[in-house]
């Protein structure tokens, strides 16, 4: 018995290792996000732990998904997700169907670049572009890898992108809400993403027009949780 004590407790502390890994949303090796997708649309509002990561494919089929680290169109020129998925917490997807909302009362709706972003991948970037204005040092971490940020555009109902000045991760003085240097279309179309995303407690990132995070997300913990393909 007294053998048996002694093997036991190490393996508690393992386990123990784990569990507390998961509830700070530092991952084992073995913690994945679950990209089942749901046969019909699920209720966010359904969703009690506001801090619990899911896909936003799963709540709603009115956003347009163009995740750029699943594929080499991206500054890294390297796939560095294993595909589309967009997770989010939830209280950062209830916010953002309820901005998407406003968007189709005026004709448009999001596109979607990137949502939740595993911190290894984040230190790739810091490795490629050291610069904290338009990289996040993994060491502090980015509201991405707490799930509480999505880089997006705007597209008309037709599928049209709107022209916003520059592409995404744009690395420029051009990309930024201060530079004004650009035509009454282009201003009037990152004003009206701005504007939005702000009424629905979001806030912007000045060097990039399409970085929004969550207003409070900053103090949520960093995740290195990845995901599997399923289809």
């Amino acid at each position: 018995m007294k053998s048996l004590t002694k093997i036991a407790f190490p393996l508690r502390v393992v386990l123990s290792f784990c569990f507390a890994s998961s509830l700070t949303l530092v991952s084992c090796k073995s913690n994945y996000l679950n990209s089942n997708k749901s046969p019909v649309l699920l209720d966010i509002t359904k969703e009690k732990d506001s801090n619990a990561f899911v896909n936003l494919k799963n709540y709603s089929k009115d956003f347009v998904f163009d995740m750029k680290y699943a594929t080499t169109d991206n500054f890294l020129k390297e796939k560095v997700y294993p595909c589309d998925e967009c997770f989010l917490r939830v209280k950062t997807v209830k916010a953002l169907l309820q901005a998407n909302k406003s968007f189709l009362d005026k004709g448009y709706k999001i596109k979607i670049y990137d949502c939740y972003r595993p911190k290894a991948i984040q230190k790739k970037m810091w490795k490629i572009v050291p610069d904290a204005n338009f990289v996040a040092n993994p060491k502090k971490g980015s509201i991405h890898n707490r799930g509480g940020a999505v880089d997006i555009s705007l597209v008309d109902l037709n599928g049209k992108e709107l022209d916003m000045g520059t592409q995404f991760d744009f690395f420029g003085k051009e990309a930024s809400h201060n530079f004004l240097e650009l035509s009454d279309e282009i201003i009037a179309n990152r004003k009206l993403l701005k504007d939005i995303m702000l009424q629905h407690n979001f806030k912007s990132f000045d060097s990039e027009w399409w970085h929004y995070n969550l207003n409070g997300s900053n103090k949520d913990e960093v995740s290195n949780q990845k995901w599997r393909c399923t289809d």
